[in-house]
């Protein structure tokens, strides 16, 4: 059976057809993620089509379709309960319905950090570990947590997915969440614009190179690299974020293993030992160390979880092992 996972991310969209864990296609578009999710689901349904025509697949040997969504998701009911900022319409869609519509196979969606570390954990750099948490940054800043080898989810299907949203300075920015002082609104690509323009120490030259150009995390690490001093600041400011934002995670959930995932990975050899050093010098750790690596499975982390979990449910159905 192949299945078909979405990723719906704040800036791409990704959607795989995946047979036993591995990506056998993928596509990838712009999210338009402000327009809402309604607007995205024929573009979405037209690529899914293409992808099983491409490799000749019918709707028999078709498993499911999962969807990993940014924001708070009823993984039971398969349904939004909250959004961020990204495809603010998604609460009153109805996706169980539109996947049997246009496919009649099993629907699963779940939220897109928590499927990432799912995908890392059975498959990637995770894998043989059963107490894992998961960082990525991107847009947001998204958590996933395995705590002895299941799944956390808690009562409202928010425990270990709200990392981003962790306080670490209460008089801080306003976050998009509503809350101040949050992970996301101090250190992520959505909120860098008003960390440059807001920096009290970054030059009035920089903020308005920077806002030309609007500047990313890959153009501020690569002017660190080149020696500007104003983008070096900025980067070690970030990174000591992330750093205290995953002893947090550490002091929180106790992991044996923390990965670290998103396209700033991209500068991973620059970002792992840094954190690192944090981590050594900050985490309470007293039975042992926790290991820091980055993902292996890059952009198809939550991909490969959605699968897992789809693969999961058809072995339950079925009675069957084997995944």
């Amino acid at each position: 059976m192949y299945n078909i996972a979405i990723d719906l991310g704040g800036t791409i969209v990704k959607i795989g057809l995946l047979h036993k864990g591995k990506v056998l296609n993928m596509v990838l578009l712009d999210s338009r993620r402000l327009l809402g999710l309604e607007a995205n689901l024929n573009r979405i349904r037209e690529e899914i089509d293409r992808l099983l025509s491409l490799q000749e697949i019918d709707a028999a040997r078709l498993g499911g379709i999962g969807l990993a969504f940014p924001g708070l998701v009823d993984s039971v009911e398969n349904r939004v309960i909250s959004t961020n900022k990204k495809y603010d319409d998604a609460c009153r869609i109805d996706l169980n319905q539109w996947v049997k519509q246009n496919w009649n196979v099993q629907f699963f969606m779940d939220n897109d950090a928590r499927m990432a570390v799912v995908g890392e954990w059975r498959h990637g750099a995770a894998k043989g570990f059963d107490n894992v948490v998961m960082m990525t940054v991107g847009t947001g800043i998204g958590t996933g947590v395995i705590i002895n080898g299941q799944i956390l989810y808690g009562k409202h299907f928010q425990a270990g997915s709200l990392g981003g949203h962790i306080v670490l300075d209460y008089r801080g920015r306003k976050c998009s969440c509503g809350n101040v002082g949050c992970v996301e609104s101090v250190a992520s690509s959505f909120f860098l614009p008003s960390i440059i323009r807001e920096h009290a120490r970054l030059s009035a030259s920089f903020k308005r190179k920077a806002e030309k150009e609007n500047y990313d995390f890959k153009e501020i690490f690569h002017l660190a690299a080149a020696g500007n001093a104003d983008a070096l600041l900025l980067r070690n400011e970030c990174m000591d974020v992330w750093a205290a934002a995953v002893v947090s995670y550490i002091h929180a959930y106790d992991p044996e293993i923390v990965v670290l995932g998103g396209g700033i990975m991209k500068s991973g050899d620059i970002i792992i030992p840094h954190i690192q050093q944090k981590i050594d010098r900050y985490a309470w750790c007293p039975s042992e160390k926790v290991i820091l690596t980055a993902a292996n499975l890059g952009d198809r982390a939550a991909l490969a979880g959605i699968d897992y979990q789809l693969r999961k449910r058809e072995r339950k159905k079925h009675g069957t092992k084997n995944i």
